[in-house]
């Protein structure tokens, strides 16, 4: 363990005591009303979070006697009601009301686009995500499955013209769709021209046409000789680029060298799901990397294709508007911060030689970090309305909400924020939370900038919730769930009757197939099309690829036509995904398993011995997967409920086990800080915290996987000298 400072009753982690101390240098607090001020929090916060969790376990515990003692019964939906009534889970519903958030930046209040979502500990991914404002519509297709490699297609080493033309080709259809032409099409233009502020494209004969809706036309670069030409749609840019020295723009009859999408519009800095932080080391460089990006002083060089790059913030950017003026738009995604959730715990701080909640600890640090970007001591702005932006994970019930509302305030009260600096987003995964959602907005109903359906989690709370009620159903069937879909369209429902609409985002989860962007491009265009304005992608090229979606659908005015609407029941939302007798042959059962088992090896060993919080894990037919926390937590909370119900036993688990663990050995072979699993399965770290995620499955609080996670990673952290 690394050595600590002691300030008061706290005892810190100096790799983080002094991470402080450079954080409050550069934004002119003291370190010691730092820690005091925590300190004080601490003392008045704790208990009543440890209350908070102590009721998510009594709540379970009720509802586990309740299915325990009709086992064997037919389920009563309208005495289970009244039961989750009874006991609190279930609230009335509150009066009507609209949010009341103020000084929201327009990426979150009034322009619909993709949200990306990087680990915090990885700086050359962050400072991706960061500048994924701006990504290349030709590079998104020309490097992915968009344009299938077939004979003459391929990628290849360099630049193939076959495939280039149908990029050019795939690039001038979406500008046809987006920004139609008064006649003919962008494919056949040989120049775009601007003349006294109108923009003409000129084809060959001598023909031309100006633009269906002229006013699409927002800007252009180059007074003399043009070299770009932004457009506007539904809130978005995109920069038609023209360089006829360019290898592509001098094969192009009107020198278009590129088009390039306002992409990634926001992008969520992850200290939650995506990372491993276990103690006050990881916990600093978490931290260090944010603030990085707050002041602008975040670098990275790396080894790519045999070069060294160099990777730092980009500027913003400027065009001459048609009128003459000049408009400029940020280069950089408007940064939000994710904070660790209510139930998780850490010894990067003891206080009166106890672990705290990470939570707390994390708004605080998110606090004292923002006044960087508040105070205009960045290279560059993050916000321009004065707003620090935290995104709040798992929260179960109205209480926990207004608990992080106060949370916030005293952190403000701490280091002289003004009231409400710092905004919320929450995400909407736990059942309970989805029942009284409602309730939840009104309770942060000053500080609301987003709200988000976390599939993936929920799924995991619905298991563990009804985890007596019977064994649950197949996945396929699981995501066809009544539950499922009313919980989904419910959020959009209630966002949009609590005002959030122009105010505050409406989002959707995450594409998990990295490498299968055409799919992508096919379905997830039902993101907006729900009336969601944002939606989460893995990578800056499915930003860019996703960003297209925002420009054929018109979320904004979709909202403004579904304000009002009910799709929904509370009925239906509570309807438990149970398996009827007979719906799973043998087969199916084994083929759950052998999937389930894979993933959680896949996962584990990165995150228990590497200490990678997400990655991509090929799955058992090596499609790579984006995995984190949420995706295990479903995985191990199913093989639980089947082995409770006899669906599968603990030996065919065990077999299962060591089977999956021969497999994920062979996945990782050219990975040579991998340590393989089998045959010595008795002393593999990253096998032991599998098998405890399953066996001890049941036991955890509410499913969540950190408790086992942290226990064994700090166990390997010690074995492999990683401290």
């Amino acid at each position: 363990m690394s050595e600590r400072i002691q300030i008061a009753e706290l005892s810190v982690s100096k790799p983080l005591h002094d991470f402080i101390a450079t954080v409050c240098s550069t934004t002119g607090f003291t370190s010691n009303r730092f820690w005091a001020s925590l300190a004080d929090a601490l003392s008045s916060l704790t208990p009543r979070n440890r209350a908070l969790l102590d009721r998510r376990d009594s709540m379970q515990r009720a509802i586990d006697a309740w299915h325990k003692n009709r086992a064997g019964q037919a389920h009563d939906a309208k005495a289970y009601r009244a039961f989750l009534e009874e006991i609190g889970y279930l609230l009335p519903e509150c009066d009507d009301f609209s949010i009341e958030t103020a000084n929201v930046d327009p990426e979150l209040a009034s322009i619909a686009g993709p949200q990306l979502v990087v680990p915090a500990t990885n700086a050359r991914y962050a400072l991706n995500a960061a500048n994924a404002r701006w990504g290349s519509l030709y590079d998104a297709l020309y490097g992915t499955d968009m344009i299938p490699e077939t004979s003459g297609l391929e990628k290849g080493a360099g630049y193939n013209p076959a495939r280039g033309a149908l990029v050019v080709a795939r690039a001038a259809a979406f500008l046809d769709k987006a920004f139609p032409l008064a006649r003919g099409s962008h494919a056949d233009a040989t120049a775009y021209v601007v003349e006294n502020g109108t923009l003409t494209v000129k084809f060959a004969g001598e023909k031309s046409a100006a633009l269906a809706e002229p006013g699409r036309f927002a800007g252009y670069s180059g007074e003399e000789n043009l070299s770009a030409v932004l457009l506007a749609n539904n809130n978005l840019h995109v920069e038609i680029r023209i360089d006829r020295d360019h290898p592509v723009g001098r094969n192009h009859p009107a020198g278009v060298s590129d088009v390039v999408l306002e992409a990634a519009i926001t992008t969520i800095l992850d200290m939650e799901d995506s990372i491993a932080c276990v103690d006050g080391a990881d916990k600093a460089r978490a931290y260090a990397t944010i603030f990085g990006l707050f002041t602008g002083d975040l670098t990275t060089t790396f080894m790519k294709d045999g070069k060294q790059v160099h990777r730092e913030l980009l500027p913003d950017r400027t065009w001459i508007t048609p009128d003459g003026g000049r408009r400029t738009l940020p280069g950089r995604s408007l940064l939000l911060i994710r904070n660790a959730a209510h139930h998780t715990l850490t010894d990067a701080v003891l206080h009166n030689g106890r672990e705290i909640y990470e939570g707390i600890l994390d708004c605080f640090v998110s606090a004292l970090m923002g006044m960087a970007d508040i105070k205009g001591s960045g290279k560059y702005p993050n916000s321009r309305n004065g707003s620090i932006y935290l995104v709040k994970p798992k929260m179960h019930d109205p209480d926990e909400m207004a608990f992080a509302r106060d949370l916030f305030e005293t952190a403000e009260q701490a280091v002289g924020l003004p009231r409400n600096t710092l905004k919320m987003g929450v995400m909407d995964e736990e059942r309970r939370a989805s029942a009284n959602f409602k309730e939840c907005i009104r309770q942060i109903r000053e500080r609301l900038i987003l709200i988000n359906t976390g599939f993936l989690d929920r799924t995991g709370d619905e298991i563990h919730t009804s985890m007596e009620a019977g064994p649950m159903v197949l996945r396929e069937a699981m995501r066809a769930s009544r539950w499922i879909k009313t919980y989904e369209d419910a959020n959009v429902d209630v966002g949009l009757a609590c005002g959030l609409s122009g105010r505050a985002q409406i989002g959707k989860g995450m594409w998990a197939k990295p490498d299968r962007m055409a799919e992508m491009v096919e379905v997830k265009i039902a993101h907006p099309q729900s009336g969601a304005n944002t939606a989460w992608v893995p990578s800056p090229t499915a930003a860019t690829l996703h960003a297209m979606h925002y420009h054929f659908v018109d979320v904004a005015a979709l909202q403004q036509k579904m304000k009002g609407g009910k799709r929904t029941t509370l009925d239906a939302l509570l309807t438990i995904p149970v398996m009827e007798a007979g719906a799973a042959t043998a087969e199916h059962i084994q083929r759950e398993l052998d999937g389930s088992c894979q993933g959680i090896l896949g996962y584990v060993a990165r995150w228990v011995e590497q200490g990678i919080g997400a990655s991509k894990i090929p799955d058992l037919d090596d499609v790579g997967l984006m995995e984190d926390r949420a995706t295990l937590r479903i995985s191990s909370q199913y093989i639980a409920n089947w082995l409770l119900h006899g669906i599968c036993t603990q030996e065919q688990v065990e077999k299962t086990l060591k089977r999956m663990a021969a497999i994920v050995d062979r996945q990782n072979a050219g990975d040579r800080a991998y340590h393989p699993m089998a045959p010595d399965f008795d002393n593999s770290i990253a096998f032991q915290a599998a098998r405890d995620l399953i066996f001890k499955g049941r036991e955890q609080p509410n499913g969540y996987t950190e408790h086992i996670l942290t226990a064994r990673r700090k166990e390997a952290k010690r074995k492999f000298g990683q401290e």
